[in-house]
């Protein structure tokens, strides 16, 4: 594919990319040969990846559209991958055209993508940073000056935890970003796990290793930890399809197939 202008000479594009890989299983066209390779390999372990990974993002979308009912018309996407294929700005911006949206990605390439494809959208913004540094993803949110931090927030986690080891203290890292949230802001993570997990999902985990974001399988429990104090709203953290699906008929028999928890929880902490 033609590299997008901007794209920094130094990526490393004889590595793959978990961002490029993660569009490629969504249909999306920013990946490269070497994203692909890998992309069939794991889905070849896991024959329902693609499946799990288009799972993911029926979710957040789903958790989308609950924040815009509940008032939400800012949102902060942490580990945004490249947006293409129905992601945050387009949900939001469908029943709200003033809905502001700012993309964080640690990945220059799904940066440099983001910023070519929303090029001319003046109510989004794309941060080049990492979830292990939330301070920096906070500052520099608000030097882009389209969230309001005194007004309540839409932070977004979907499929990025999990790329923070232990030794990173991911729990710390989401109580940084909880807060800097106003009251009556909300919280989405959805999680792999290795609960209920075959053999050949962790077969797929050392696949990840290959890439520079290895992926850490968690309980349910310590998933439901990231969410702090905050108050975890019904279906409570579930295998992500059971999270409030369009129609009952919708939840599927093995909602565990996907290897995934996902939640939202909202910050009823009292005003001042």
């Amino acid at each position: 594919m033609q590299m997008p202008d901007g794209l920094p000479a130094e990526i490393d594009l004889s590595r793959p990319s978990a961002a490029r890989v993660y569009d490629y299983f969504l249909g999306g066209a920013h990946n490269f040969e070497i994203d692909r390779q890998l992309a069939e390999q794991i889905a070849a372990m896991t024959p329902n990846l693609p499946a799990t990974m288009r799972a993911g993002r029926e979710f957040l979308r789903r958790a989308v559209r609950a924040l815009l009912d509940a008032g939400i018309d800012q949102f902060l996407d942490i580990g945004s991958g490249i947006p293409t294929v129905g992601n945050v700005h387009e949900v939001a911006q469908a029943a709200n055209p003033k809905a502001r949206v700012v993309y964080v990605d640690i990945d220059p390439v799904a940066v440099a993508h983001s910023r070519e494809l929303l090029a001319g959208n003046d109510l989004t913004g794309v941060i080049h940073a990492d979830l292990r540094d939330p301070e920096r993803i906070l500052a520099e949110a608000r030097r882009l000056d389209l969230l309001d931090f005194d007004r309540p927030l839409g932070i977004l986690l979907a499929g990025v935890v999990h790329f923070v080891p232990d030794t990173d203290r991911p729990a710390d890292l989401l109580a940084t970003l909880r807060a800097a949230a106003a009251p009556g802001s909300h919280l989405v993570v959805s999680h792999s796990t290795f609960e209920d997990q075959p053999p050949e999902m962790l077969d797929a985990q050392r696949l990840s290793a290959r890439t520079a974001t290895e992926i850490s399988l968690r309980s349910r429990a310590e998933i439901t930890g990231f969410f702090g104090d905050w108050t975890i709203l019904e279906p409570g953290v579930v295998h992500m399809e059971l999270w409030r699906p369009d129609s009952p008929s919708e939840a599927a028999e093995n909602p565990e197939r996907f290897g995934a928890f996902g939640g939202v929880a909202r910050n009823d902490r009292p005003v001042g």
